[in-house]
């Protein structure tokens, strides 16, 4: 008596796939085009020191 499916005989499962692991692989990019100043509707560039320039007094 055998435990194997008689459905699947022949057939591969998923631990039997070949999986590319190289360096080149990307799975998901490290930044997606809305999570930047022009996806968010901003100008390139920012206002960063002019953010740092203008801190209150207590930040010092």
């Amino acid at each position: 008596m055998s435990t194997e499916d008689p459905g699947t005989h022949g057939v591969r499962g998923d631990d039997d796939r070949a999986v590319d692991l190289s360096e080149d692989f990307v799975v998901l990019p490290e930044q997606t085009s809305d999570d930047t100043d022009r996806g968010w509707g901003e100008r390139p560039g920012g206002n960063d020191d002019w953010l740092l320039a203008e801190r209150p007094p207590h930040w010092d």
